[in-house]
C-alpha cells in the first residue's frame, strides 16, 4: 500500500479530532475531482439532507477510487466544501460509517473542511475531493 505513514501527533500541536495531521505516501498520486450528491443518472440525492448528500458524494468518490484500483486506505487527503461548517458532526458520522471499516486501526486521512458561500448548484450542500496514493506504483 503506498500510504506509508499517518502522523496523528506532533510536539506542540493539538491532536486532530478524527483525522491525521499529515500522510506520507510512496509512488503515484491521483487527484480526484470534487464529488457531489448526484446518482448515476445525474439526479440529486438527498434534497436538503446533509447526511444523504454526504453519503452519495462519498459513494461517488469511492466508485472513482475503486476504478483507479485503490480503496479507502489509499486516500491520503480529503477536501470538504460545505455550506454550513457547524454541521461537521453529521459529515464525520457519515464519513466514519463509510470509511472506518476499511481503515481498521489506521487514522483517518488528512483532511480540510472549508465553509463556502455556494457550490456549483444551489441544491448541493457538500462537495468532497481526494488525493489518492495509487497501489502498485
Amino acid at each position: 500500500m503506498p500510504v506509508t505513514a499517518r502522523l496523528t501527533a506532533a510536539p506542540g500541536v493539538a491532536a486532530g479530532p478524527g483525522f491525521a495531521h499529515a500522510v506520507s505516501v510512496a509512488g503515484q498520486l491521483a487527484f480526484v475531482s470534487g464529488q457531489v450528491a448526484l446518482d448515476a443518472d445525474g439526479a440529486l440525492v438527498g434534497s436538503g439532507d446533509l447526511a444523504a448528500q454526504t453519503r452519495q458524494a462519498l459513494a461517488n468518490l469511492h466508485a472513482i477510487i475503486r476504478a483507479l484500483g485503490a480503496d479507502w486506505p489509499d486516500v491520503a487527503r480529503f477536501g470538504w466544501y460545505v455550506l454550513d461548517a457547524s454541521a461537521v458532526q453529521v459529515i464525520r458520522e457519515v464519513r466514519d460509517e463509510m470509511i472506518r471499516p476499511a481503515l481498521a486501526d489506521r487514522a483517518n486521512p488528512a483532511s480540510s473542511l472549508v465553509q463556502v458561500a455556494a457550490l456549483v448548484r444551489p441544491e448541493f450542500l457538500i462537495e468532497v475531493d481526494a488525493v489518492v496514493a495509487l497501489p502498485g506504483s
